[in-house]
C-alpha cells in the first residue's frame, strides 16, 4: 500500500479504536498517541484547524493556535 496515495488505518481489533495511519503514500505514520507505552520523544508545538474545534473544547495551554494548517 505503500505507493497508493490513500491512507491506510490500523485498528485495534478488539475495540476498533485508531492505532495508526499510513499517510501520504507510505511517507508518513500517524500515531495514536494513547497507544504509546512511554513518553513520547517530541511534543506538541502547536494547535492547528482551531477555527473548526468544537465551541465546548476549551484549549488549556499556551501554544500557538491556527485556525488552519499554517
Amino acid at each position: 500500500m505503500y505507493g497508493d496515495e490513500r491512507a491506510h488505518d490500523a485498528r485495534c481489533g478488539q475495540c476498533g479504536s485508531l492505532l495508526y495511519s499510513v499517510v501520504r503514500g507510505g511517507e508518513f505514520v500517524h500515531v495514536a498517541l494513547g497507544t504509546l507505552i512511554d513518553t513520547p520523544a517530541i511534543r506538541p508545538s502547536a494547535h492547528i484547524f482551531v477555527g473548526s474545534k468544537a465551541e465546548w473544547h476549551d484549549i488549556t495551554d499556551n501554544l500557538p493556535q491556527h485556525d488552519e494548517f499554517p
